[in-house]
């Protein structure tokens, strides 16, 4: 069974470095359909993911916009050795942070620093995580308000990790953040994430009782 699952990972592995390749070659080509069928593909994790950097859908949906026309233009320089996915957020990211420059804000890393202790901060991780156990259909509204509370250096890493799946290794390419920082935003992300959905769900439960 052990060889099986491990022939079966090998295979997958070769199937997403090949699609990744034919994805580079059409990108290179600036091959209109290619282009119609990623936007498809990624169109709503990448604007939930703008959104959860930004907070304004309308700040989100033009940059939504200017993502794809990067993707377009400088398509050229996907390699195909990097995960579409993991390419495509790293463009949004860095189009917030300029954003952010032009409007004399604090980038995501200005806004986080001195406020995270760098050293390892390693915990438990056997069993769903608390944002995996808050994350039924019910209460999917609730995270996602709760997140927007949190330190954006935190919530844009537990957005990537278990929105959009991606590895901690993927996530440090994306925020361009040695991997012990991601693991530090990611543990304290999670951390601070409880105190605020319990505080949030006892506010409106006082609030149906009428109290």
């Amino acid at each position: 069974m052990q060889n099986g699952s491990i022939s079966l990972t090998s295979t997958f592995g070769a199937q997403v470095s090949s699609e990744n390749a034919a994805i580079a070659q059409g990108l290179k080509k600036q091959n209109p359909e290619l282009l119609d069928a990623l936007i498809e593909l990624y169109q709503h994790r990448l604007l939930r993911y703008l959104l959860f950097l930004t907070g304004k859908r309308e700040v989100a949906e033009d940059l939504f916009q200017e993502t794809w026309m990067r993707v377009l233009l400088r398509g050229a320089q996907y390699n195909g050795k990097a995960r579409f996915d993991t390419w495509l957020f790293t463009i949004a990211r860095n189009l917030v942070i300029d954003l952010s420059r032009k409007r004399v804000m604090a980038s995501l890393d200005e806004m986080g620093e001195g406020k995270e202790d760098e050293r390892p901060f390693e915990v438990a991780m056997s069993g769903p995580s608390p944002l995996e156990q808050f994350q039924s259909r019910e209460n999917c509204a609730e995270v996602g308000e709760v997140l927007l509370k949190l330190e954006p250096s935190y919530r844009e890493v537990l957005v990537l990790r278990f929105y959009e799946e991606l590895s901690l290794e993927e996530i440090a390419t994306v925020t361009r953040a040695p991997l012990s920082t991601v693991k530090s935003r990611l543990y304290r992300g999670l951390a601070a994430l409880k105190p605020e959905m319990e505080q949030l769900r006892s506010s409106r439960s006082f609030a149906e009782v009428g109290i």
